[in-house]
């Protein structure tokens, strides 16, 4: 994390010393601050000024029933959260947002209101509005608090990834020295230079960011890359892991911005793990620059590289117990699908 203390929108602890803060610009800011560790149920944080433009990622933390929002790799919100309760549990894994919706109902749960859902699987597990009772409480969903669930629904678009783990680490920062995957990487990056500039985070909301939807998975147990868009795979092949024997880790990297002059990817990295007794692992450079995969594979992703692509790596094979088809999830192999 950025620090275990936040301006919230009860405002500002340092150590032990708390400072009011005062409403500007005609918005009424509250007087009391407190760390995030101690926000009650239903409170949150939300300061996108600080991170205006670029990719978001989700993660919510099973054991803290929180969740955070990184915008461009810095964090932007904290909210309380409240997820499934025993016999329903909220899955695990890695997931991408299929559908949007702000005024949803549910369709099992006689008509009952979801709003500001963003839906993670096509069978019923989303992001939404909700009761928060201050522990586990729903039928598999991710409830968060009303104003929260709005300012989230204007940031996330179809294709954000959201991680759900039991442990995470947060995003710094990860270069890679040209085009990802490649055994020619500053070749390749050379070839498509000039395209790449055009596909920048824009400094202004007159040229809004408009996000993509492409996502890269590898495994290291098969040796084996996928590429997809909107869910469909549009690219499938064989991948070379240099020092096999290591594990690459369960790892999602988003592109946050891409340096020309120097021919250098920026990721931003988050590690999970959807097993309780295990914590997550940081990823470093030497995770993307072991993988190397086809020309087809490299040819697939350099037509779609912009910044916010995903790239995701596993340890688990890419089969029906780590994919759930056109939902995108990377499940814990605990779960069945």
């Amino acid at each position: 994390m950025t620090g275990p203390f936040v301006l919230s929108r009860r405002g500002l602890l340092l150590g032990a010393t708390v400072l009011a803060v005062a409403p500007s610009h005609g918005l009424a800011i509250a007087d009391t601050v407190e760390p995030v560790s101690a926000l009650k149920p239903g409170e949150f944080t939300w300061h996108p000024e600080r991170s205006p433009y670029g990719p978001v990622a989700i993660v919510v933390s099973l054991p803290d029933q929180r969740v955070y929002v990184y915008r461009n790799g810095i964090r932007i919100g904290v909210s309380t959260c409240s997820t499934g309760k025993p016999g329903h549990d909220t899955p695990t894994g890695v997931f991408t947002i299929l559908q949007k919706d702000k005024n949803h109902h549910s369709s099992t749960y006689n008509e009952a209101p979801m709003p500001n859902m963003n839906r993670l699987t096509w069978s019923g597990i989303a992001l939404h509005a909700g009761q928060l009772p201050g522990y586990p409480a729903s039928h598999g969903c991710v409830r968060l608090p009303m104003a929260f669930s709005a300012n989230l629904f204007t940031v996330t678009h179809v294709g954000t990834p959201v991680i759900i783990a039991d442990s995470a680490t947060f995003p710094e920062t990860v270069i890679h020295p040209g085009m990802v995957l490649s055994a020619e990487a500053e070749k390749d990056f050379d070839h498509t230079v000039s395209t790449l500039k055009e596909k920048q985070i824009p400094a202004s909301p007159q040229a809004p960011y408009t996000p993509p939807a492409t996502s890269i998975m590898i495994s290291g147990a098969d040796s084996r890359v996928i590429v997809l868009d909107d869910g469909e795979i549009v690219a499938d092949g064989g991948a070379t892991i240099l020092q096999p024997s290591q594990p690459l880790g369960n790892h999602v990297f988003v592109l946050s911005h891409l340096d020309a002059d120097d021919k250098e990817l920026h990721w931003k990295p988050i590690g999970y793990s959807t097993d309780p007794k295990v914590a997550a692992q940081s990823a470093d450079q030497s995770t993307l620059t072991r993988i190397r995969a086809d020309r087809s594979i490299n040819d697939a992703i350099r037509a779609r590289m912009k910044p916010g692509v995903v790239l995701v790596t596993v340890d688990l094979p890419l089969s029906a117990d780590s994919r759930t088809g056109k939902d995108f999830v990377i499940l814990n192999d605990q779960h069945t699908v």
